[in-house]
């Protein structure tokens, strides 16, 4: 039953989904339950890519067909993804832009990521990066709605084990007074890795049957490249990670799926 509190606490710190009353009580909380739930980030794309899925799905059944019924499906969908999660990991990624782009020291950087405006490096990649998901989005919908709708599972799913892979790998180096992420980066397990593969097993599967083999291979290569050039970028310019960077970390290896089958589906 542990599996299933942790489950619900990720789910209730990483979505708009109310856990509350007698199952909150149920749930309870504490440090080491928010870091034992970080294994189940994966099981919470499940849940942020079936709303966004079944969004598109129908979007696409009741928008005539074409290019332009395709990107305001695509839209609809990003929409209510995007309202799902409270602009969590769309704010990280904003954040981090803008701490990247306009800190040349290490100390300035996390500063201006505290900062909860956002500037022009936040505003630019922000606005690129909605772009690039309603396009490749709209995109993959060509293809017909099944293959979007998988598509977005598997993108929700397999971008949230990419954080965890960030959170094993680097320091946490942001204040841990003022901020709330700082249990959740204590320590990542072996045990919650193997149980976050676990949850994408089954995205695994479905990219397999999305594209052909070299499809799938180039949607994983490039989904690991950003993952592997996140982990040296942040190593470099701020010797570890903080909760802003795992939302971009997040949001990125999403746009590398999304490409990565679009390519393997042309």
């Amino acid at each position: 039953m542990n599996g299933v509190r942790h489950f619900l606490l990720a789910l209730q710190f990483f979505t708009r989904i109310p856990v509350t009353g007698r199952l909150a009580n149920w749930v309870g909380y504490s440090p080491a339950m928010l870091r034992a739930s970080a294994a189940h980030f994966p099981g919470v794309g499940w849940i942020v890519g079936g709303v966004g899925a079944l969004v598109l799905w129908l979007a696409l059944r009741g928008l005539p067909a074409g290019p332009l019924g395709a990107l305001v499906a695509a839209l609809l969908s990003t929409a209510a993804t995007v309202w799902l999660t409270g602009v969590f990991h769309e704010d990280g990624l904003a954040d981090t832009a803008d701490g990247l782009g306009g800190g040349t020291t290490r100390e300035r950087a996390l500063e201006i990521m505290k900062d909860s405006r956002i500037g022009s490096y936040g505003s630019v990649t922000l606005l690129l990066a909605l772009g690039l998901k309603l396009a490749l989005l709209a995109l993959i919908a060509q293809q017909g709605a099944a293959s979007a709708t998988m598509a977005l599972l598997v993108a929700h799913v397999l971008s949230r084990l990419a954080p965890l892979l960030v959170m094993a790998r680097l320091p946490y180096v942001a204040d841990a007074a003022g901020s709330k992420s700082k249990p959740l980066a204590d320590a990542v397990s072996g045990g919650a890795l193997v149980l976050a593969l676990l949850w994408c097993v089954p995205a695994l599967a479905l990219l397999g049957r999305l594209t052909d083999v070299a499809g799938a291979v180039l949607a994983l290569l490039l989904w690991l490249l950003v993952v592997a050039y996140l982990l040296r970028l942040l190593r470099r310019r701020l010797q570890g990670f903080t909760g802003d960077t795992l939302g971009a970390t997040q949001q990125l290896s999403e746009l590398a799926l999304y490409l990565g089958i679009a390519l393997g589906l042309a």
